[in-house]
C-alpha cells in the first residue's frame, strides 16, 4: 500500500472513531436528561456513563448547550424525516392515519429519543434548543401533520364543526402520544393488561378519522 493509501485509510479511521465517539456522548447524555433531567446533568456525569474525562467531551462539544442543541435537532429531525417517509399520499385523510402509524413506530422503536423529547421535563436550554429545529421546517413533524389535516379541513372531509384544524391535529396527536406514554411508562404495571401499542394506536386513529369524517361510509 503506498503512503499516501495508508495515509488517507488512517485519516478515515480517525475521523470514525470521531463520529462514534460523537455519537457514544450523544446517547449517554440524551438517556441521563431522561433519568436525571437536563438541568441536573453535567458534562462530567456525562463522561463518566462512558468512561471518559471531561476534558475528551469539550473536544466535541464546547459546553452543555451546543451538545443539548445538536441532540434535539438530530432528534426532532430523525421524527420529521420518519414522518416524510410514508411518502406524498394524495388523500388528506389516508395520510393522516399513516402519519399516526408512523409516529407510533418512531416512538417504539426509538424510545430513549421519544422519552427526550416528549416526556422529558421542559428546561430553558431544551426550548432554546427545540427553537432551533423549528428554523427548519421541511424536518418540522408538527407543520407536516398540521398542513395535512387543514388540507383535510379545507377539502371539506370532515364534519362542519371539526374547523379548527389546530385543535384537531392537537387532538390526533394527544391521544396517541397518551397511548405511547401510558405503555413507556406502565407496561411493567401487572394490574393492567395492555393491549399492543401498535394495533391500539392503528384502532384509535381508524376510529378518530371515521368519527371525523363528513360521510363516513363514503
Amino acid at each position: 500500500m503506498s503512503t499516501s493509501a495508508i495515509r488517507t485509510a488512517s485519516l478515515a479511521r480517525r475521523e470514525r472513531q470521531k463520529a462514534e465517539t460523537r455519537q457514544a456522548i450523544l446517547d449517554a447524555a440524551r438517556e441521563l436528561f431522561v433519568s436525571e433531567g437536563v438541568e441536573a446533568t453535567t458534562m462530567r456525569a456525562i463522561a463518566a456513563r462512558i468512561g471518559y474525562t471531561p476534558t475528551a467531551i469539550y473536544h466535541h462539544f464546547r459546553d452543555k448547550d451546543a451538545l443539548i442543541v445538536e441532540l434535539c435537532m438530530a432528534d426532532f429531525s430523525a421524527l420529521g424525516l420518519a414522518m416524510h417517509k410514508i411518502g406524498r399520499i394524495e388523500n388528506p385523510v389516508e395520510r393522516l392515519k399513516r402519519m399516526g402509524y408512523a409516529y407510533t413506530d418512531f416512538a417504539l422503536d426509538n424510545t430513549s429519543q421519544y422519552r427526550f423529547m416528549f416526556m422529558t421535563p421542559p428546561s430553558q436550554l431544551l426550548t432554546e434548543a427545540h427553537e432551533q429545529v423549528l428554523k427548519r421546517p421541511e424536518e418540522d413533524a408538527y407543520v407536516f401533520l398540521l398542513g395535512t389535516v387543514t388540507e383535510a379541513v379545507e377539502s371539506g372531509a370532515f364534519r362542519p364543526e371539526l374547523n379548527d384544524p389546530i385543535e384537531i391535529a392537537q387532538m390526533f396527536w394527544g391521544g396517541i402520544h397518551g397511548i405511547i406514554s401510558l405503555w413507556l411508562t406502565h407496561c411493567g404495571n401487572d394490574h393492567i393488561t395492555f393491549r399492543d401499542p401498535r394495533e391500539t394506536v392503528r384502532t384509535m386513529c381508524d376510529n378518530l378519522v371515521r368519527g371525523a369524517l363528513r360521510n363516513p361510509l363514503a
